[in-house]
């Protein structure tokens, strides 16, 4: 039997290496014969970094560089197995994970850092991008990265702001004369998920601002710095970020990359399935086994799991998806190709012990799992 392990990470406990590993081990368990390929994936979030490069034979190049704070912290930009194409991901400069949660503040945090990731991969002589930029702790709409790539966001009295979101309120002049020229002649493939707009009630300051630290004032606040600095982007450049789809992913860096990029936006998922080759890897399986941390309403539109299974679907093979919670509305998920969704916690214990035992608790869980679908399968003839 063929199985193909192709989870995404189970954020806080598993990253999506770990989850294939733990899974591929349960598996065995079961059907020591059985032929695993094992096939980490990501949406274009935190993981997607370690997802292209392993899965294509790339490396990662070390960079320090600004954190969202301010501090300095290590990053790494990857390259695929191409040797041409670099992979950015924003949360390794510029993510949650940088920032403990009681210092979460995105009246402050910055972009810079992500900027000069991208900049030292131009200097290193990349032109073809991948950005994946889920995950991040900032809400300044792209402004520190461009303020790294040389843009000048200039006051009424032509004084650079500062970092951060709540600096955009000041934003009166964008002075793109020392914007990298080498920009101009790259192509940026943005991998996201997200299609809010810049500003407003679906934005990204109020959907995803209080995850970040917002308070309610802060949302509002952030809001309104948002819609300033859209305006005098459509001042600068005749561009309408506002109600962009896709604009206000990760805090509005998707909005700066529309205006100032030569870029393309993709859903996350379909960017890693084409690179990974998931679409050739499948071919003949007998089973896919897909999961992340949380499963719910949320999955079905463009989530990793999703995304794999309908991959599988177009071949006639069934997808099994493994979880950490499973919440409600998985109901969408059963049209398109899934026929099972289960939680890996098999007994009562608190969160802490439920991230700290994942992956034994993934392994358990992957052995009964195709224990019973193989005997079910052997009893119905398939």
């Amino acid at each position: 039997m063929k199985i193909v392990i192709a989870p995404d990470s189970f954020k806080g406990s598993m990253s999506s290496v770990e989850a294939a590993s733990a899974i591929e081990k349960g598996i065995l368990r079961a059907f020591p014969e059985a032929k695993t390929i094992l096939l980490p994936v990501g949406d274009g979030g935190e993981g997607t970094l370690e997802t292209l490069v392993s899965s294509t034979n790339g490396y990662t190049v070390p960079v320090n560089v600004t954190g969202p704070l301010g501090d300095r912290v290590l990053a790494e930009y990857g390259v695929l197995g191409d040797g041409e194409t670099c992979v950015i991901e924003m949360a390794k400069a510029s993510g949650l994970a940088l920032v403990p949660p009681s210092q979460l503040n995105p009246l402050k945090a910055t972009t810079y850092g992500t900027g000069e990731l991208i900049k030292q991969a131009l200097d290193d002589g990349y032109q073809s991008f991948i950005l994946a930029i889920g995950g991040s702790a900032t809400n300044d709409g792209g402004a520190g990265m461009l303020q790294a790539l040389g843009l000048k966001l200039l006051d009424a009295d032509s004084n650079e702001i500062d970092f951060g979101g709540a600096e955009l309120r000041k934003v009166a002049i964008i002075d793109m004369l020392s914007f990298d020229a080498r920009i101009a002649d790259c192509k940026f493939l943005i991998a996201s998920d997200v299609q809010n707009p810049f500003i407003g009630p679906n934005g990204a300051s109020s959907v995803f601002g209080p995850q970040k630290g917002a308070s309610p004032e802060d949302v509002e606040f952030l809001d309104a710095c948002l819609s300033n600095f859209a305006d005098v982007i459509l001042k600068t450049t005749g561009i309408h970020i506002h109600n962009l789809p896709g604009a206000g992913a990760a805090g509005g860096i998707g909005g700066a990359f529309q205006a100032f990029f030569p870029a393309m936006m993709r859903r996350g998922i379909d960017v890693v399935i084409e690179y990974t080759r998931l679409n050739h890897l499948v071919e003949g399986a007998d089973l896919v086994i897909t999961g992340e941390g949380k499963v719910d309403f949320q999955t079905a539109s463009g989530k990793t799991p999703m995304g794999v299974a309908q991959v599988a679907q177009s071949k006639n093979i069934p997808t099994i998806i493994l979880a950490g919670s499973v919440g409600k509305g998985i109901d969408a998920l059963y049209q398109h190709g899934v026929v099972s969704v289960h939680s890996i916690i098999n007994r009562p214990m608190d969160l802490n012990e439920a991230m700290e035992k994942a992956g034994e608790l993934a392994e358990f869980a992957a052995e009964q799992m195709v224990r019973s679908f193989f005997y079910q399968r052997k009893l119905i003839g398939n």
